[in-house]
C-alpha cells in the first residue's frame, strides 16, 4: 500500500515539474516537451499533477483536444479508483 502511495507522489510530482519546464521553454521558445510525453505521464497515475500543472502555469489551455485527453485519462482513473476500493472495501458500497 505504501509503494503505491509513494508512486503516485512521485509521479505527479514529476508531472508537476514537467509542466512547469515545458511552459519555462514555451516563454523562451525552446525545444518543447511532446504532448504526448505529457499525455503519457498523465496515464501512469499523473493526472491530478497535471491538471494541477494546467492551472498553476496557465499551460496547454487553449488546447482543447489535450484538454478532452487530460480529463478523460482523469475521468477513467477516477472510475478505475472507485471500483477498485468499493472491491477492496466491501462497507463503502
Amino acid at each position: 500500500m505504501w509503494i503505491a502511495v509513494i508512486y503516485l507522489w512521485v509521479i505527479n510530482g514529476l508531472t508537476l515539474l514537467v509542466f512547469g519546464w515545458d511552459k519555462l521553454r514555451a516563454g523562451r521558445r525552446k525545444r518543447r516537451v511532446p504532448e504526448r510525453k505529457l499525455l503519457w505521464l498523465a496515464v501512469l497515475g499523473g493526472s491530478p499533477g497535471a491538471v494541477l500543472g494546467r492551472w498553476m502555469f496557465r499551460h496547454k489551455t487553449r488546447k482543447r483536444l489535450f484538454s478532452y485527453y487530460l480529463f478523460g485519462i482523469l475521468g477513467a482513473q477516477f472510475v478505475l479508483a472507485y471500483a477498485l476500493i468499493t472491491q477492496t472495501l466491501p462497507g463503502l458500497k
